[in-house]
């Protein structure tokens, strides 16, 4: 049961921290936290554990924290707002990708015990963020317009813009992770697991993604409450 708590505790303390850091920073905030949670998550992705009966990545969290901010600065913020973050998220790829490669143009110094281990590490790294690159781009802008595309949908239907948030933040993204799990797993791990694993992982990295978009629901209501909570003029 290790891995299954600290699966529980990871995604209850990444969806809270972005709460706080928009608390603190506001969309400032949210936009650190696509910095954090992008090269944190391409990394995690390596590390493959069983949890809840399935084989699966770690990361999936880490990148369905990012949904979260999408949405939360789509509702607050607006779509620049939210296009900004996914685009913030893919200069931090690249820059990372860039960073971590040039270290392996130095020749180590006979005492270095360091190298090996940043080789065994992001050996891999370069096809596994170029994946998540154009996966990412192509995933968070598909997110911000489908969100926009049920917020017009609903106001239109409904007559109230405010209404209906649950199904613009899971229609959205659900979509999007299903899109999001196809393409990243094919992309990232095709020719270095078999094809069973290849599916074990898709199947139980979405089926985290589900219950992540389920679970954020709450955060995003929350953010959205203290936004107006401080828009509201003092008494």
């Amino acid at each position: 049961m290790r891995n299954e708590i600290l699966l529980i505790a990871s995604l209850i303390i990444t969806f809270s921290t972005v709460i706080g850091l928009y608390k603190i920073f506001k969309e400032q905030g949210l936009y650190l936290w696509t910095i954090v949670a992008t090269i944190a998550a391409n990394i995690e992705v390596m590390i493959v554990v069983n949890a809840f009966g399935m084989e699966m990545t770690l990361g999936n969290i880490l990148f369905a924290s990012t949904f979260l901010v999408t949405d939360i600065l789509s509702e607050l913020y607006g779509k620049k707002a939210a296009q900004t973050a996914v685009w913030l998220g893919i200069a931090t790829s690249v820059i990372f990708i860039l960073i971590t490669q040039s270290w392996f143009f130095y020749i180590p110094n006979e005492n270095d015990f360091a190298m090996p281990a940043i080789k065994a590490v992001f050996s891999n790294t370069p096809r596994l963020m170029f994946v998540g690159i154009l996966v990412y781009a192509i995933v968070q802008l598909f997110d911000v317009w489908a969100y926009h595309k049920w917020w017009a949908f609903t106001s239109k239907k409904f007559g109230d813009k405010r209404k209906f948030l649950w199904l613009r933040n899971n229609g959205s993204t659900l979509i999007s992770q299903l899109l999001n799990t196809i393409l990243f797993t094919i992309g990232a791990f095709y020719g270095t697991h078999e094809m069973g694993t290849l599916i074990s992982i898709g199947a139980s990295s979405y089926l985290i993604f589900i219950v992540t978009s389920l679970l954020d629901t709450s955060f995003i209501y929350l953010a959205r409450s203290i936004h107006e909570k401080e828009q509201s003029p003092t008494k």
